[in-house]
Protein backbone atom coordinates (compact mmCIF):
# COMPACT_ATOMS: atom_id res chain seq x y z
CA UNK A 1 0.00 0.00 0.00
CA UNK A 2 1.26 3.05 -1.25
CA UNK A 3 0.30 6.83 -0.33
CA UNK A 4 1.79 10.10 -1.97
CA UNK A 5 1.44 13.01 -1.18
CA UNK A 6 2.56 16.14 0.52
CA UNK A 7 5.04 16.64 2.63
CA UNK A 8 5.57 12.85 2.86
CA UNK A 9 5.00 9.32 0.90
CA UNK A 10 4.06 6.31 2.69
CA UNK A 11 4.68 2.64 2.12
CA UNK A 12 3.13 0.19 3.87
CA UNK A 13 3.64 -4.00 3.30
CA UNK A 14 3.26 -7.20 5.30
CA UNK A 15 6.68 -8.38 4.73
CA UNK A 16 10.20 -6.80 3.40
CA UNK A 17 9.77 -8.54 0.38
CA UNK A 18 6.50 -6.49 -0.29
CA UNK A 19 8.05 -3.21 0.90
CA UNK A 20 11.49 -4.02 -1.67
CA UNK A 21 8.47 -4.36 -5.06
CA UNK A 22 6.93 -0.97 -3.05
CA UNK A 23 9.89 1.05 -3.08
CA UNK A 24 10.54 -0.29 -6.96
CA UNK A 25 6.92 1.01 -7.54
CA UNK A 26 7.95 4.24 -5.80
CA UNK A 27 11.15 4.62 -7.97
CA UNK A 28 9.13 4.00 -11.35
CA UNK A 29 6.68 6.78 -10.35
CA UNK A 30 9.18 9.52 -10.45
CA UNK A 31 10.04 11.55 -13.72
CA UNK A 32 11.70 14.48 -14.98
CA UNK A 33 10.03 17.31 -16.53
CA UNK A 34 11.73 18.98 -19.55
CA UNK A 35 13.64 20.94 -17.30
CA UNK A 36 15.17 18.76 -15.63
CA UNK A 37 13.39 18.60 -11.89
CA UNK A 38 12.22 15.42 -10.57
CA UNK A 39 8.58 15.28 -10.15
CA UNK A 40 6.35 12.80 -8.12
CA UNK A 41 2.25 12.47 -8.93
CA UNK A 42 0.15 12.55 -5.62
CA UNK A 43 -1.30 8.93 -6.02
CA UNK A 44 -2.51 6.05 -3.84
CA UNK A 45 -1.52 2.26 -4.55
CA UNK A 46 -2.56 -0.64 -3.65
CA UNK A 47 -0.80 -3.64 -5.27
CA UNK A 48 -0.01 -7.34 -5.07
CA UNK A 49 1.51 -9.96 -7.12
CA UNK A 50 -1.00 -12.17 -9.08
CA UNK A 51 1.56 -15.29 -8.78
CA UNK A 52 3.91 -16.45 -6.60
CA UNK A 53 6.74 -17.88 -8.48
CA UNK A 54 8.17 -15.46 -11.18
CA UNK A 55 11.16 -16.99 -12.25
CA UNK A 56 14.17 -16.19 -14.80
CA UNK A 57 15.97 -18.86 -15.74
CA UNK A 58 20.02 -18.77 -16.61
CA UNK A 59 22.13 -21.17 -18.43
CA UNK A 60 26.09 -21.10 -16.98
CA UNK A 61 26.77 -24.41 -18.74
CA UNK A 62 26.34 -23.73 -22.83
CA UNK A 63 28.03 -20.48 -21.82
CA UNK A 64 30.25 -19.29 -18.54
CA UNK A 65 28.50 -16.13 -17.62
CA UNK A 66 30.94 -13.95 -15.49
CA UNK A 67 29.37 -12.98 -11.88
CA UNK A 68 28.79 -9.47 -13.47
CA UNK A 69 26.46 -10.78 -15.75
CA UNK A 70 25.03 -12.69 -13.46
CA UNK A 71 24.69 -9.70 -10.54
CA UNK A 72 23.39 -7.29 -13.51
CA UNK A 73 20.50 -9.22 -14.38
CA UNK A 74 19.41 -9.68 -10.64
CA UNK A 75 19.29 -6.17 -10.85
CA UNK A 76 17.34 -6.13 -13.89
CA UNK A 77 15.07 -8.62 -12.37
CA UNK A 78 14.43 -6.53 -9.28
CA UNK A 79 13.52 -3.65 -11.64
CA UNK A 80 10.42 -5.89 -13.01
CA UNK A 81 9.88 -7.78 -10.02
CA UNK A 82 11.24 -11.21 -10.57
CA UNK A 83 11.97 -13.18 -7.59
CA UNK A 84 13.06 -16.32 -8.78
CA UNK A 85 16.48 -17.03 -9.97
CA UNK A 86 16.56 -20.46 -11.52
CA UNK A 87 20.41 -21.17 -12.21
CA UNK A 88 20.40 -23.73 -14.29
CA UNK A 89 24.43 -24.07 -13.42
CA UNK A 90 25.86 -27.38 -15.24
CA UNK A 91 24.55 -29.51 -17.88
CA UNK A 92 26.32 -31.67 -21.02
CA UNK A 93 28.97 -28.98 -22.00
CA UNK A 94 30.50 -27.84 -19.24
CA UNK A 95 30.40 -27.95 -15.05
CA UNK A 96 31.33 -24.60 -13.79
CA UNK A 97 30.15 -25.53 -9.72
CA UNK A 98 32.97 -25.80 -7.84
CA UNK A 99 31.58 -28.91 -5.57
CA UNK A 100 33.50 -28.64 -1.81
CA UNK A 101 33.13 -32.41 -1.45
CA UNK A 102 34.24 -33.59 -5.70
CA UNK A 103 36.55 -30.45 -6.84
CA UNK A 104 36.97 -32.84 -9.45
CA UNK A 105 34.32 -32.35 -11.13
CA UNK A 106 34.51 -28.73 -11.99
CA UNK A 107 38.30 -29.52 -12.12
CA UNK A 108 38.06 -31.84 -15.14
CA UNK A 109 34.18 -30.79 -16.10
CA UNK A 110 34.56 -27.06 -16.22
CA UNK A 111 35.67 -25.28 -19.74
CA UNK A 112 38.80 -24.36 -18.12
CA UNK A 113 40.33 -23.22 -14.07
CA UNK A 114 38.90 -19.87 -14.74
CA UNK A 115 35.41 -20.61 -15.64
CA UNK A 116 34.24 -21.73 -12.54
CA UNK A 117 31.96 -20.75 -9.95
CA UNK A 118 33.61 -21.00 -6.32
CA UNK A 119 32.33 -21.18 -3.29
CA UNK A 120 32.30 -17.34 -2.19
CA UNK A 121 31.00 -16.51 -5.87
CA UNK A 122 27.63 -18.47 -5.15
CA UNK A 123 27.35 -17.33 -1.96
CA UNK A 124 27.52 -13.73 -3.31
CA UNK A 125 24.90 -14.62 -5.95
CA UNK A 126 22.56 -15.84 -3.21
CA UNK A 127 23.51 -12.99 -0.61
CA UNK A 128 23.18 -9.83 -3.79
CA UNK A 129 19.66 -11.92 -4.70
CA UNK A 130 18.02 -11.96 -1.01
CA UNK A 131 18.60 -8.59 -0.83
CA UNK A 132 16.75 -8.09 -3.85
CA UNK A 133 14.01 -10.45 -2.72
CA UNK A 134 15.34 -12.91 -5.05
CA UNK A 135 15.97 -16.74 -4.30
CA UNK A 136 18.39 -18.45 -6.08
CA UNK A 137 16.89 -22.18 -6.52
CA UNK A 138 19.82 -24.46 -8.13
CA UNK A 139 19.06 -26.92 -11.22
CA UNK A 140 21.43 -30.13 -10.95
CA UNK A 141 19.92 -31.81 -14.17
CA UNK A 142 19.89 -35.68 -13.97
CA UNK A 143 20.43 -38.32 -15.24
CA UNK A 144 20.34 -37.37 -18.91
CA UNK A 145 22.60 -34.01 -19.36
CA UNK A 146 25.16 -34.86 -17.76
CA UNK A 147 28.19 -35.50 -20.13
CA UNK A 148 30.78 -32.69 -17.94
CA UNK A 149 29.81 -34.82 -14.86
CA UNK A 150 31.54 -38.05 -16.02
CA UNK A 151 35.11 -36.19 -17.19
CA UNK A 152 35.74 -35.73 -12.82
CA UNK A 153 33.56 -38.58 -11.35
CA UNK A 154 34.25 -42.19 -12.69
CA UNK A 155 31.76 -44.68 -13.37
CA UNK A 156 29.28 -42.22 -13.17
CA UNK A 157 27.90 -42.58 -16.70
CA UNK A 158 26.75 -45.49 -18.30
CA UNK A 159 29.28 -46.93 -21.12
CA UNK A 160 27.42 -47.43 -24.54
CA UNK A 161 28.63 -50.47 -26.01
CA UNK A 162 28.40 -51.43 -30.12
CA UNK A 163 27.36 -55.11 -29.79
CA UNK A 164 29.50 -56.88 -26.89
CA UNK A 165 32.38 -54.44 -27.08
CA UNK A 166 32.23 -50.76 -25.23
CA UNK A 167 32.59 -47.99 -27.44
CA UNK A 168 34.17 -45.73 -25.01
CA UNK A 169 31.21 -43.00 -25.71
CA UNK A 170 29.36 -42.44 -22.26
CA UNK A 171 25.18 -42.17 -22.10
CA UNK A 172 23.04 -41.07 -18.73
CA UNK A 173 24.00 -41.60 -15.49
CA UNK A 174 24.53 -45.08 -15.01
CA UNK A 175 21.40 -46.06 -12.38
CA UNK A 176 22.08 -49.82 -11.26
CA UNK A 177 25.62 -49.21 -9.40
CA UNK A 178 25.52 -48.79 -5.63
CA UNK A 179 28.16 -46.57 -6.19
CA UNK A 180 25.80 -44.09 -8.17
CA UNK A 181 23.74 -43.39 -5.28
CA UNK A 182 26.44 -43.10 -2.75
CA UNK A 183 27.82 -40.10 -4.63
CA UNK A 184 24.20 -38.49 -5.16
CA UNK A 185 23.79 -38.46 -0.87
CA UNK A 186 27.07 -36.97 -0.94
CA UNK A 187 26.51 -34.01 -3.44
CA UNK A 188 22.97 -33.30 -2.70
CA UNK A 189 24.35 -33.13 0.69
CA UNK A 190 26.30 -30.08 -0.22
CA UNK A 191 23.94 -28.60 -2.67
CA UNK A 192 21.47 -28.73 0.60
CA UNK A 193 23.76 -26.82 2.44
CA UNK A 194 25.12 -24.37 0.04
CA UNK A 195 21.62 -23.08 -1.23
CA UNK A 196 19.41 -22.13 1.29
CA UNK A 197 16.37 -21.94 -0.53
CA UNK A 198 13.51 -24.98 0.41
CA UNK A 199 13.68 -26.53 -3.10
CA UNK A 200 16.15 -28.06 -5.29
CA UNK A 201 15.32 -28.17 -9.36
CA UNK A 202 16.62 -32.12 -10.15
CA UNK A 203 15.70 -32.09 -13.99
CA UNK A 204 14.66 -34.97 -15.38
CA UNK A 205 14.14 -33.81 -19.03
CA UNK A 206 15.38 -35.28 -22.68
CA UNK A 207 17.12 -38.93 -21.06
CA UNK A 208 18.22 -40.89 -24.43
CA UNK A 209 17.63 -44.39 -23.77
CA UNK A 210 19.97 -45.52 -26.66
CA UNK A 211 23.27 -45.88 -24.44
CA UNK A 212 21.31 -47.95 -21.67
CA UNK A 213 19.59 -50.00 -24.03
CA UNK A 214 22.87 -51.05 -25.50
CA UNK A 215 24.78 -52.22 -22.30
CA UNK A 216 24.45 -55.61 -21.32
CA UNK A 217 24.59 -55.56 -17.54
CA UNK A 218 21.71 -52.62 -17.52
CA UNK A 219 19.94 -54.95 -19.49
CA UNK A 220 20.35 -57.58 -17.21
CA UNK A 221 19.15 -55.01 -14.38
CA UNK A 222 16.10 -54.65 -16.49
CA UNK A 223 15.46 -57.98 -16.40
CA UNK A 224 16.10 -58.88 -12.79
CA UNK A 225 13.48 -55.75 -12.08
CA UNK A 226 10.81 -56.82 -14.40
CA UNK A 227 10.96 -53.43 -16.10
CA UNK A 228 10.57 -55.95 -19.66
CA UNK A 229 11.90 -53.41 -22.68
CA UNK A 230 10.36 -50.06 -20.75
CA UNK A 231 12.89 -47.56 -20.40
CA UNK A 232 11.15 -45.14 -19.07
CA UNK A 233 10.65 -47.53 -15.99
CA UNK A 234 14.34 -47.67 -15.11
CA UNK A 235 14.60 -43.75 -15.28
CA UNK A 236 11.87 -43.21 -12.69
CA UNK A 237 13.45 -45.71 -10.62
CA UNK A 238 16.50 -43.56 -10.85
CA UNK A 239 14.57 -40.54 -9.97
CA UNK A 240 13.10 -41.93 -6.92
CA UNK A 241 15.98 -42.44 -5.51
CA UNK A 242 17.04 -39.24 -5.91
CA UNK A 243 13.68 -37.79 -4.88
CA UNK A 244 13.90 -40.10 -1.45
CA UNK A 245 17.71 -38.90 -1.11
CA UNK A 246 16.86 -34.78 -1.48
CA UNK A 247 14.13 -35.20 0.92
CA UNK A 248 15.92 -36.77 3.68
CA UNK A 249 17.47 -33.04 3.52
CA UNK A 250 13.95 -32.00 3.89
CA UNK A 251 14.51 -30.39 0.39
CA UNK A 252 11.34 -29.55 -1.71
CA UNK A 253 12.18 -30.68 -5.47
CA UNK A 254 11.38 -29.26 -8.73
CA UNK A 255 11.02 -31.40 -11.99
CA UNK A 256 11.03 -30.95 -16.03
CA UNK A 257 7.49 -32.31 -16.87
CA UNK A 258 8.88 -35.79 -18.06
CA UNK A 259 9.12 -36.74 -14.87
CA UNK A 260 5.49 -37.02 -14.32
CA UNK A 261 4.69 -37.85 -18.03
CA UNK A 262 7.18 -41.18 -17.11
CA UNK A 263 4.92 -41.77 -14.42
CA UNK A 264 7.33 -41.76 -11.85
CA UNK A 265 6.33 -42.01 -8.33
CA UNK A 266 6.29 -38.47 -6.98
CA UNK A 267 5.69 -37.01 -3.54
CA UNK A 268 2.64 -34.96 -3.56
CA UNK A 269 4.54 -32.20 -3.16
CA UNK A 270 6.41 -32.08 -6.22
CA UNK A 271 6.71 -29.08 -8.33
CA UNK A 272 6.56 -29.62 -12.01
CA UNK A 273 7.63 -27.38 -14.35
CA UNK A 274 5.71 -27.35 -17.98
CA UNK A 275 7.86 -26.83 -20.83
CA UNK A 276 7.36 -28.35 -23.75
CA UNK A 277 5.29 -26.23 -26.11
CA UNK A 278 2.86 -28.67 -28.17
CA UNK A 279 0.04 -28.33 -26.30
CA UNK A 280 0.90 -27.50 -22.85
CA UNK A 281 -2.53 -26.50 -21.86
CA UNK A 282 -3.63 -30.07 -21.65
CA UNK A 283 0.11 -30.67 -19.70
CA UNK A 284 -0.85 -28.15 -17.01
CA UNK A 285 -4.68 -29.45 -17.15
CA UNK A 286 -3.08 -33.10 -16.46
CA UNK A 287 -0.33 -32.19 -13.65
CA UNK A 288 -2.76 -30.32 -11.74
CA UNK A 289 -6.02 -32.82 -12.62
CA UNK A 290 -2.79 -35.27 -10.64
CA UNK A 291 -2.74 -33.12 -7.45
CA UNK A 292 0.83 -31.17 -8.38
CA UNK A 293 1.98 -27.90 -8.10
CA UNK A 294 2.98 -26.49 -11.59
CA UNK A 295 5.25 -23.74 -12.80
CA UNK A 296 4.89 -22.78 -16.61
CA UNK A 297 7.64 -22.11 -18.87
CA UNK A 298 6.28 -23.31 -21.88
CA UNK A 299 5.58 -20.07 -23.66
CA UNK A 300 8.14 -18.32 -22.52
CA UNK A 301 11.54 -19.84 -24.20
CA UNK A 302 13.26 -16.57 -24.87
CA UNK A 303 15.86 -18.21 -27.00
CA UNK A 304 13.72 -18.70 -29.42
CA UNK A 305 14.52 -15.17 -31.12
CA UNK A 306 13.08 -13.92 -34.27
CA UNK A 307 12.25 -10.19 -36.34
CA UNK A 308 9.76 -7.79 -34.72
CA UNK A 309 8.13 -7.34 -31.52
CA UNK A 310 7.96 -11.20 -29.94
CA UNK A 311 6.88 -9.39 -26.51
CA UNK A 312 3.35 -9.55 -27.94
CA UNK A 313 2.87 -12.91 -27.89
CA UNK A 314 4.94 -13.15 -24.41
CA UNK A 315 2.49 -10.86 -23.32
CA UNK A 316 -0.81 -12.37 -24.75
CA UNK A 317 -0.36 -15.82 -22.88
CA UNK A 318 -3.44 -16.39 -20.42
CA UNK A 319 -1.33 -18.64 -17.93
CA UNK A 320 -4.60 -19.92 -16.44
CA UNK A 321 -6.05 -20.83 -19.82
CA UNK A 322 -5.87 -24.50 -19.41
CA UNK A 323 -9.25 -27.16 -18.91
CA UNK A 324 -9.94 -27.72 -14.85
CA UNK A 325 -11.69 -26.60 -11.55
CA UNK A 326 -10.51 -23.76 -9.55
CA UNK A 327 -8.96 -25.89 -7.22
CA UNK A 328 -6.47 -27.00 -9.94
CA UNK A 329 -5.89 -23.02 -11.24
CA UNK A 330 -4.21 -22.58 -7.66
CA UNK A 331 -1.87 -25.21 -8.17
CA UNK A 332 -0.30 -22.79 -11.10
CA UNK A 333 2.28 -20.78 -8.65
CA UNK A 334 3.95 -18.97 -11.56
CA UNK A 335 6.32 -19.28 -14.84
CA UNK A 336 9.51 -19.13 -15.44
CA UNK A 337 11.32 -17.06 -18.71
CA UNK A 338 13.99 -18.77 -19.95
CA UNK A 339 17.12 -17.87 -21.54
CA UNK A 340 18.77 -21.10 -22.75
CA UNK A 341 22.70 -20.15 -23.17
CA UNK A 342 23.51 -22.29 -26.69
CA UNK A 343 24.22 -18.92 -28.31
CA UNK A 344 23.70 -16.73 -25.47
CA UNK A 345 27.13 -15.68 -23.33
CA UNK A 346 27.79 -12.29 -21.47
CA UNK A 347 27.82 -10.06 -25.03
CA UNK A 348 24.28 -10.80 -25.65
CA UNK A 349 22.80 -11.74 -22.57
CA UNK A 350 21.36 -9.14 -21.13
CA UNK A 351 19.65 -6.97 -24.46
CA UNK A 352 18.25 -10.62 -25.39
CA UNK A 353 16.49 -10.84 -21.98
CA UNK A 354 15.20 -7.32 -21.44
CA UNK A 355 12.76 -6.40 -22.25
CA UNK A 356 11.79 -8.86 -23.80
CA UNK A 357 11.32 -10.42 -20.49
CA UNK A 358 9.96 -7.60 -18.67
CA UNK A 359 6.70 -8.65 -20.91
CA UNK A 360 6.69 -12.27 -18.85
CA UNK A 361 7.45 -10.03 -15.64
CA UNK A 362 4.22 -7.67 -16.15
CA UNK A 363 2.04 -11.03 -17.06
CA UNK A 364 3.11 -12.75 -14.06
CA UNK A 365 2.15 -9.87 -11.86
CA UNK A 366 -0.33 -7.98 -12.96
CA UNK A 367 -4.44 -8.89 -12.99
CA UNK A 368 -5.98 -11.27 -15.16
CA UNK A 369 -7.37 -7.92 -16.81
CA UNK A 370 -4.58 -6.12 -17.94
CA UNK A 371 -4.03 -7.45 -21.57
CA UNK A 372 -4.15 -4.06 -23.47
CA UNK A 373 -1.28 -4.57 -26.24
CA UNK A 374 -0.62 -0.75 -26.63
CA UNK A 375 -1.44 0.46 -23.02
CA UNK A 376 1.91 -1.91 -22.48
CA UNK A 377 3.66 -0.62 -25.64
CA UNK A 378 3.70 2.48 -24.15
CA UNK A 379 4.80 1.35 -21.03
CA UNK A 380 7.12 -1.07 -22.22
CA UNK A 381 9.52 1.75 -24.16
CA UNK A 382 9.56 3.98 -21.30
CA UNK A 383 10.62 1.00 -18.69
CA UNK A 384 13.37 0.28 -21.41
CA UNK A 385 14.45 3.78 -21.05
CA UNK A 386 14.00 3.84 -17.64
CA UNK A 387 16.37 0.15 -17.59
CA UNK A 388 18.87 2.16 -20.01
CA UNK A 389 19.39 5.03 -17.41
CA UNK A 390 19.79 2.01 -14.50
CA UNK A 391 22.96 0.89 -16.36
CA UNK A 392 20.89 -2.58 -17.99
CA UNK A 393 21.83 -2.65 -21.86
CA UNK A 394 17.89 -3.70 -22.72
CA UNK A 395 16.83 -4.07 -26.40
CA UNK A 396 14.71 -1.34 -28.50
CA UNK A 397 11.07 -2.43 -28.45
CA UNK A 398 10.45 -0.53 -31.99
CA UNK A 399 11.55 2.37 -33.54
CA UNK A 400 12.15 5.66 -31.63
CA UNK A 401 14.28 7.14 -28.87
CA UNK A 402 15.48 7.76 -25.25
CA UNK A 403 14.78 10.98 -23.82
CA UNK A 404 18.31 10.81 -22.08
CA UNK A 405 20.00 9.67 -25.09
CA UNK A 406 20.71 12.92 -26.39
CA UNK A 407 22.18 14.59 -23.66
Amino acid sequence: HLIVTEPVAMLKADEVWGALRGLETFSQLVHQDDYGTFLVNETEIDDFPRFAHRGILLDTSRHYLPLRSILTNLDAMAFNKFNVLHWHIVDDQSFPYQSIYFPELSDKGAYSYNHIYTPTDVRLVIEYARLRGIRVIPEFDTPGHTQSWGKGQKDLLTPCYSGKQPTGSFGPVNPILNTTYDFMTKFFKEISSVFPDAYIHLGGDEVNFDCWKSNPEVKEFMKKQGFGMDYAKLESYYIQKILDIVSTYNKGYIVWQEVFDNKAQLKPDTVVEVWMQNNYAQELSTVTGAGFTAILAAPWYLDYISYGQDWKKYYSVEPLNFPGSEKQKKLLIGGEACLWGEFVDETNLTPRLWPRASAVGERLWSSRSVTNLQDAYERLINHRCRMLRRGIAAEPVFVGYCAHEAR
